[in-house]
Parts: structure tokens; C-alpha cells; sequence
């Protein structure tokens, strides 16, 4: 039986001969459903069954229920029955319940038309995280459509802080040649601070990129994606189109194959209104349409105020870049655009650095490194001198006379520290007035005095060179050489002079 044979013997079975539902349904073979759908849709009453239905009792509580939470699920609104004493199940009682839920609204949607040049849509895509070093960074894409003509924009930033929505923006009107009158965001915060109703409250530096490039900023209806559906189609088109599948070495290979795809095949679709224009070709009409590009972009670095401790180092995004050793406890600004970052005392540029997105990563300047080594140096120069002026203080009167003479400090102090380990400090410090009285202040002349004064003292001098404690250097034989061939050469070199000589006399007589 088709179904209109099915609906006209169900009309028929229930006005001519007033079979009930139940009868009509055994006879012909369909569920009561289908017989009470029938009458339905026929606009007759709701004919009650012969047996009362265990959810009646409930109904009113249901319908109230439902009311005030019209989206409870319908396995705690069974639960709450089943607490008041609902006997039956919870696969019969969500049958039921599909016919009592109260159906939602449908919002009719009006298509929306724009003008050529009169607005763009704005939105983040979010395509994932990547690896570099030890970082890993989100992977996202802001996206920007025309409205009218559909011409799409992207470019990929790892992470989405101000300075990248204000960079997609200028990257977006330079693409295009132009900017439009209107520019519409979602209420994300680098856009919207706060919003009531149809109060809005923008980020003042979106202002200020408003006022730069002369267009109105607009913000989309909080938690209705249809008011900016073209950048949210284009967001899936990318995904889909551009993404899916893609290889890329870095983000600018990603973004130059981005570029290309914009320019190509997102340029040769065919556009939204249907007829044989291409989005391309569209767009060469609204460009012409569009506003002139101001003399010079707007600035996108972040500036950010830092504290440097007791290393010279700034942290910014995570990693450490190298400063002058001046900037130790200080303040700077850390001023960064997506290749370098720049350091600044006081409004002066001091340093700059290429930006790194690893993490934990140091970066440095070879200058920097050997100033603060220098530093160290120095100090532990000073460190030195105090111990040998504290060991012998005559030895600060000596450092005076060698940096007045133009000696080497360093090498000095070296040796002075040597003799102090090798003789003590009394005999150091005699043997410097001694050295200072003789007006010979020279570490080689204290070394004189003190090995002199050993040998009046009946002590053997001191080996210049002390051994290791290796017993393979100190148990080595030496196995003394023969001079017989030195007193060869010494007999040679006198019978040589004695005949050099008898020549001399020959030629004078």
C-alpha cells in the first residue's frame, strides 16, 4: 500500500466507520504513531488512547520543566520523574518527550549586500602549533575578506598578541592597494576592551590604526558568526583549500605560498553572486574604489619596559638577549618587530639583537661578552692586589712607582703573587723596601733580593721549576752527557785562532 493509498484508508477507516486508533493500526499492519500522524496533519483533535499513558501525570511538570530549562536533557528530566514515581523507562520516556520538547525558533536570515570598497571582514584561524627548538607556538593565519568582491588575505604569525593583528592589517592594505571604509572585527580583546549591548568600547591602539589608515572599525554581534560569514567561509576555504596537506621550510615560505594562493587560485573562483565574473576580477573593479594607502605604515613593533638584574641580560618571549654591562640593575625599553629586537636606555638605541621564537635560548653579542670578561679580569686583578697589599703593605707603594714608569700591572702582580706563595709575607715585604730603597722596584729585582738573602741564610736555592708528582717525571733517570766532544771543538776553534794569528804577522812583516 503507497502512502496516500496508507493516509486515505486511515481518513476513511476513522470518519466512516469510527474505528478508534488502535483498530485502525492492528488492521493495517503500522504502528499508532502513524495513524495518530495522519489525523494530525488532517487538523483533527488529538484523540487519547484507550489506555491512559504512564507519563499523563507528569505532563503538567514536564511542560513546566521544559519551560524554564528548555534544553535540560532529557536523561535528568527522566531522573527527576523517576524521583516523583514515574514507573516507566528511559528509552519509552525520551520517545515521548521528543513530541512534548518545545521546538526552536528559526531565525530567518535577510542576504546581505555591501557596497564595492565598503567593507572588509577580520578574523584569527587557528591552524595548530609548531616546533622551534624548544618552543612550541601556535600556528595561526588572519584572514581578511572584501566584502563585495571576496578577495581573500592571509598571513601566518606564531601566536596572535597585538602587534601581529596590527601587522596583518598593514600587510592586508598593502596587498590590496587600498583601504576600505569599514572594517569588521569579532569582539576578540585586541579589538574590543568592553561592550553593553550596542556600546563598544575599542582598543585604543585599533583607533589609532583607525585614524592612520582613515577607516571605521565595526564590531560583530556577540555570538552571531552569520554577521561575519564571508571571512568565516574564507577562514573554512583556507582550510580546506590552502592548508590541507601543505608542505612548507618555515613561516616565510609558508606565507609566500599563502600570498600565491590568495593571487591565484582563490583569485579564479568563481564569485558569490553567480555570474562569469572570477573574485579577481571583481576585485580590479573595487580596488579602483578603494582608499589611497597614507604615506607610511603604521608602526607595529611592541615596546615593552624590562628589568635587568645582576647579569647583563633582558628577557623578552621567553628568551635572554645580551646588554652592555652598564644596564646591570637597571630599567630598558625592549622595542621588537618580527626580525629584531632593539634595546633602549633612555630613548638611545644601545643594542639590537635578531629575534629568536626558540625558548630558553641565549642570545649575545660577542662585544658584550668580552666587556664583561674584561670587567671580571679587572676585578680579580683588584682582588689580587689587596691580598699582596695586606701580605706586604709596601707592595702598594711599589704599584704606584711600576704604573708611573708604565708597567705592565697584570704580569706584576702575577709575580709578585708567586714570590708570596714561594717566600712568605715577611721576607716579601723586606725584600720590596729593600727593592724601593735601591729605587729598582721590579718584581725581578725582589726575586734577586730574596734569593740572595737565601743563599746569606745557608739555604739552597729554590728550583725554578717544580716537578709534577707524577712518579714517572720524578723517578725518570737522566743519563748525563759526554764533553770529551766539547773539548774537541774548544782544541779545534784554539789551533784555528793560532793560525789566523801567524797569518796576521806574515802580513805585517
Amino acid at each position: 500500500m503507497s502512502a496516500d493509498e496508507l493516509r486515505a484508508e486511515v481518513l476513511r477507516l476513522y470518519h466512516a466507520e469510527a474505528w478508534p486508533i488502535g483498530t485502525i493500526a492492528r488492521t493495517l499492519g503500522v504502528h499508532h504513531d502513524v495513524v495518530s500522524r495522519v489525523l494530525k496533519r488532517e487538523g483533527l483533535p488529538p484523540i487519547r488512547a484507550v489506555r491512559p499513558s504512564m507519563i499523563e501525570p507528569f505532563l503538567p511538570f514536564i511542560r513546566e520543566t521544559l519551560e524554564q530549562h528548555p534544553r535540560l536533557q532529557a536523561q535528568r528530566l527522566y531522573d527527576m520523574c523517576a524521583d516523583r514515581g514515574y514507573p516507566g523507562g528511559p528509552d519509552h520516556f525520551r520517545h515521548l518527550l521528543r513530541s512534548l520538547r518545545p521546538k526552536p525558533v528559526r531565525e530567518p536570515f535577510a542576504r546581505l549586500s555591501t557596497l564595492p570598497a565598503e567593507e572588509a571582514q577580520v578574523d584569527w584561524g587557528h591552524f595548530g602549533r609548531v616546533s622551534i627548538g624548544r618552543a612550541r607556538r601556535q600556528l595561526v593565519a588572519f584572514v581578511m575578506v572584501l566584502s563585495w568582491s571576496r578577495m581573500i588575505f592571509m598571513r601566518f604569525f606564531l601566536g596572535a598578541p597585538m602587534e601581529c593583528f596590527l601587522r596583518g592589517h598593514v600587510s592586508a592594505f598593502g596587498f590590496l592597494g587600498g583601504v576600505p571604509r569599514q572594517v569588521l572585527h569579532d569582539n576578540l580583546k585586541s579589538a574590543v576592551l568592553e561592550r553593553r549591548g550596542a556600546a563598544v568600547r575599542f582598543h585604543p591602539t585599533i583607533l589609532a590604526l583607525a585614524a592612520h589608515y582613515r577607516f571605521q572599525p565595526k564590531a560583530a554581534e556577540v555570538r552571531r558568526p552569520t554577521d561575519k560569514g564571508r571571512v568565516e567561509r574564507a577562514i573554512r576555504f583556507v582550510r580546506g583549500s590552502f592548508f590541507g596537506g601543505r608542505r612548507w621550510r618555515d613561516l616565510d615560505d609558508l606565507n609566500a605560498q599563502a600570498r600565491e594562493w590568495c593571487t591565484g587560485r582563490a583569485a579564479r573562483r568563481p564569485h558569490a553572486t553567480g555570474d562569469v565574473r572570477t573574485v579577481g576580477e571583481a576585485f580590479e573593479e573595487e580596488r579602483a574604489l578603494l582608499q589611497s594607502l597614507p604615506p607610511a605604515p603604521f608602526p607595529t613593533e611592541s615596546i615593552t619596559e624590562a628589568s635587568i638584574g645582576k647579569t647583563p641580560y633582558v628577557r623578552f618571549d621567553g628568551n635572554d638577549y645580551s646588554v652592555p654591562i652598564e644596564l646591570v640593575h637597571g630599567t630598558v625599553s625592549v622595542s621588537a618587530s618580527e626580525e629584531r629586537v632593539r634595546i633602549l636606555s633612555a630613548g638611545e638605541l644601545v643594542c639590537e639583537h635578531a629575534r629568536s621564537y626558540d625558548k630558553g635560548a641565549l642570545i649575545e653579542d660577542p662585544a658584550h661578552l668580552e666587556a664583561l670578561g674584561e670587567l671580571k679580569r679587572r676585578a680579580r686583578k683588584g682582588r689580587l692586589k689587596d691580598r699582596l697589599a695586606r701580605s706586604a703593605p709596601s707592595t702598594v707603594k711599589l704599584f704606584e712607582e711600576l704604573a708611573r714608569r708604565g708597567v705592565n700591572l697584570g704580569a706584576s702582580v702575577t709575580a709578585l703573587l708567586r714570590l708570596l706563595d714561594e717566600y712568605g709575607a715577611q721576607r716579601l715585604e723586606a725584600a720590596t723596601r729593600e727593592a724601593l730603597d735601591r729605587e729598582t722596584p721590579e718584581p725581578t729585582s725582589i726575586r734577586l733580593i730574596l734569593e740572595r738573602r737565601r743563599l746569606e741564610a745557608g739555604l739552597e736555592p729554590r728550583l725554578p721549576v717544580q716537578l709534577p708528582d707524577d712518579p714517572r717525571v720524578r723517578d725518570l733517570a737522566v743519563r748525563p752527557a759526554s764533553l770529551e766532544q766539547y773539548g774537541i771543538l774548544r782544541e779545534a776553534a784554539d789551533e784555528a785562532d793560532e793560525a789566523t794569528s801567524e797569518e796576521e804577522s806574515d802580513d805585517q812583516s
